[in-house]
């Protein structure tokens, strides 16, 4: 009976809002280009600070956890789509592994997802997935920060962002043990999705892209990669963040177009 129920609020719902969440380290610079576009489609827009970001030291991440930014994406899905509405959920980087989660903990309020520069295989050697994933711990007993050098591929085409510079090794870890608990449950997401990747960026491997098109569940005629030449990590703002954008406003169109007529009886 449950199931039931919940299948008829999915089909009631209509597609009323826009999530986007940045990534870590960042802040709502990284994505402020989407703003604009997608409000003009007279959509709710919702872009949550996540805990520990946008302070004026990365000393705020210290003793946050993903589990404090999932509750911040949770709790912005919840506001945003209210008893009728659903969502596309937007995320880059770190916001594209939320984004994951709150479509497999959701379905009912995601209607579609776009994953840009999904994180699942960094090229940090201590990374999930990467060969000396295991000293990870080990060096957070021995190093209290990490740096972040943010890369462009052309910087004098880029909006340059502001954001940290390093990070707490502790929430680092956090953020480890949320690339593993994704992958996971990546099998749970069945939402229509748009993973967005560069070919050649420095801080996420490729392959990360083809992971997750694999083990979502979502059928082939519902999930695409668009696949970008020349832009490092930032991908809306490098030197193809037009295109970029332009990506993710084409998608949500359909997504609203596949959406605004009722289900047949």
């Amino acid at each position: 009976m449950s199931d039931s129920r919940g299948m008829i609020e999915r089909e009631s719902r209509r597609l009323s809002g826009a999530l986007i969440l940045h990534g870590f380290t960042a802040n709502l610079e990284s994505v402020r280009e989407l703003f604009t576009p997608l409000g003009a489609l007279d959509l709710k827009l919702s872009a949550p600070l996540l805990r520990g970001h946008g302070g004026p030291s990365p000393d705020h991440l210290r003793g946050v956890t993903w589990r404090d930014w999932l509750d911040d994406t949770e709790g912005a899905l919840k506001a945003l789509t209210g008893s009728e509405g659903k969502a596309v959920v937007i995320g880059h980087s770190l916001g594209a592994i939320l984004a994951l989660q709150l479509a497999g903990r959701y379905p009912e309020l995601v209607d579609s997802v776009v994953l840009a520069t999904t994180p699942l295989r960094i090229t940090s050697l201590l990374a999930p997935g990467r060969p000396l994933n295991f000293l990870a711990p080990l060096v957070s007993r021995l190093i209290d920060r990490w740096d972040f050098s943010p890369t462009f591929a052309d910087p004098a085409d880029a909006i340059m962002p502001k954001q940290y510079d390093w990070a707490p090794t502790r929430t680092i870890l956090s953020m480890f043990e949320l690339l593993r608990e994704t992958e996971r449950v990546m099998g749970r997401v069945r939402t229509p999705a748009l993973i967005l990747h560069g070919r050649h960026e420095t801080v996420v491997r490729p392959e990360s892209a083809g992971i997750v098109y694999r083990s979502i569940a979502t059928p082939p005629e519902n999930k695409s990669i668009v696949w970008f030449e020349r832009t490092d990590h930032q991908i809306f703002c490098d030197c193809e963040r037009r295109r970029a954008v332009e990506s993710v406003v084409s998608f949500v169109e359909g997504r609203l177009a596949a959406t605004a007529s009722p289900p047949a009886p």
